[in-house]
This record gives C-alpha cells, structure tokens and sequence, in this order.
C-alpha cells in the first residue's frame, strides 16, 4: 500500500509536466510568431519612412540647396542655405552650453554625490527633464530669454537646446564614470594625487570614449527639434545677424514652415531638409558607435 502510494506520488508529478510541457511549448511558438511579427511590421514601417524620404528628399537636391537662401512665397528656385548654417550653429551653440554642465553634475553625481539625498534629488530631476515635452522647455525658456528682451534671438534658442541635452550628457556621463574600476582611483590616491587630479587624470580618461558618445547621442538628439526653436530663434528666410539677435533661420522650423506651403518647390526644399537632417543624426550615430567600440 505504502509502496503504491509513493509510485503514484513520484509519477503524478512526470504525468503533470508532460500534460504541461506541450501548451507551453505552443505558448512559446506563438509568442515567437507574435514577436516575429511585430518586428517585421516596424522594419517594413521603417523603410518605408527611409525610402520615401530618399526618394522625395533627392528629388529636391542640388547645388542650389547648399548655395542660395531660402526662397520667398511665390517664387522659384533657391535652396536652404542659411537655413543650414543656422542649424549647426544653434546645435553646437546648445551643446556648448550642455556639455560642461552635463558632464561636470554627472561627475558629482558619480564621484562625490553618490548615494548622498542631494545626489539622489539631482538625479529625479534629470529623470523628469529626460522625458519633459520640448515644448515645455521652449516655453520656459521664451518666458526668461525672449520676452524680458522683446526679441527672439539664437542665444535664446542655444540655451533652449542646450537645457535639452543636459539631462543626456549628465545620465551617460555618470554611467560611463561608474563602470571605471575601483582600483584606478586607489592607484592614483595611493600616489598621493587629490581626488580631483584622480577624476581628471585617471577617472575621465578612462570614461572618454563613452563620454565623448554621450555628448554625441545629445547632439543628435537636439540636431531635429524644432518645437523650442519656434518659440526662442523662430526663423528667417534670410542670412541672420552674426550677433544671432533677432531671428535665426534653421531646418527644423524650415521644413515644418515649407511642409504646410501649397508651393511645390517648398514642398520639395522641406524634403530635402529632412534629407539633411537624418543623414546627419545617422552619420553621429555611427560616429558614437564607433567611439564606444574603440573605432573597430
């Protein structure tokens, strides 16, 4: 009896994994399909999007693009000229405003701050400033920058951009500080060295490659705004003031402003700007890449 009992004890338990073990074997199949099926869908949807982008945005390429300014309601030709400058300058202008912040409060963060209420409040707020709508930010920054001075200004649209990619820089910088060993930063107090020859020296150096990928993820990331822009440089069909005061022309609010003309060589001038754009932000990405393989 006895024997019987524990021959029905050890064999219910193979009895129920083997009942089991097909539906989850079709449950898995099926998620698989599912997964599979999903990820085609985006693929297709996404070279959809590129293709359509090359082919309408080369259709509105040419030597006049990079050589003449934006044209004016009604008329032929011109290209996109200062609308291109303009970009660069307000994008490098928020990353110069960006990255100093950025990586010396990810180096509090990872070196002195840690674990400490200060560093963990720093850290929230950067948090809530990663997922904050550009708009929102574009709107604080005209309410401080552009209606105290009665004007919109590319100063203005830096700072916009810059307070954008803070929160990226601050993130990548701490997280690339953190991944540097210990024992480098004994080393180098062992040799005497101050904690801030130690960070400079030791701790930075080693956390350059993927430092240097952060500040390039940041100005990829702030190179196709154009919510803040309308609302700090806003735009100009024409070259802009080398004080950057008044409006500063640039792509984004370019193509949005050319996208809903009724005029055709708009249309396609807005095209070509879009063209423009994700061929840069690709070209960072790829650059960052590299950097965080060590260029192989």
């Amino acid at each position: 009896m006895t024997m019987a009992t524990s021959t029905k004890t050890m064999t219910a338990p193979h009895v129920e994994w083997g009942r089991v073990r097909p539906a989850r074997r079709t449950a898995d199949r099926m998620m698989k399909v599912i997964a599979t099926s999903f990820t085609l869908i985006a693929i297709v949807v996404l070279f959809w999007i590129l293709g359509m982008l090359i082919v309408k945005g080369l259709g509105g390429l040419s030597a006049s693009t990079f050589t003449q300014v934006t044209p004016g309601p009604g008329t032929e030709g011109g290209g996109l000229a200062n609308a291109i400058v303009g970009s660069i300058v307000l994008t490098f202008l928020g990353i110069a405003v960006a990255t100093p912040i950025g990586v010396l409060a990810g180096t509090y963060l990872a070196e002195y701050g840690k674990a400490s209420k200060l560093a963990d409040l720093i850290r929230f707020i950067n948090d809530i400033l990663l997922s904050a709508p550009s708009i929102l930010i574009g709107l604080f920054v005209y309410v401080i920058l552009v209606e105290p001075f009665r004007g919109y200004s590319g100063w203005a649209g830096g700072v916009a951009l810059g307070i954008i990619a803070i929160p990226v820089i601050v993130r990548t910088t701490e997280d690339m500080l953190r991944l540097v060993p210990g024992s480098l930063r004994e080393a180098g107090a062992a040799l005497g060295a101050p904690p801030s020859v130690v960070i400079t020296s030791v701790t930075w150096r080693a956390a350059k490659s993927g430092m240097v990928t952060g500040i390039l993820l940041a100005l990829a990331r702030i190179a196709g705004e154009t919510a803040p822009l309308i609302f700090t440089a806003l735009n100009n069909n024409f070259w802009f003031s080398p004080n950057l005061i008044g409006g500063v022309s640039n792509l984004p609010v370019t193509i949005y402003q050319f996208a809903s003309a009724p005029y055709e060589n708009w249309q396609q001038l807005a095209w070509a700007g879009s063209l423009i754009i994700t061929v840069s932000i690709l070209v960072l990405s790829i650059i960052a890449r590299r950097i965080v393989r060590g260029g192989k």
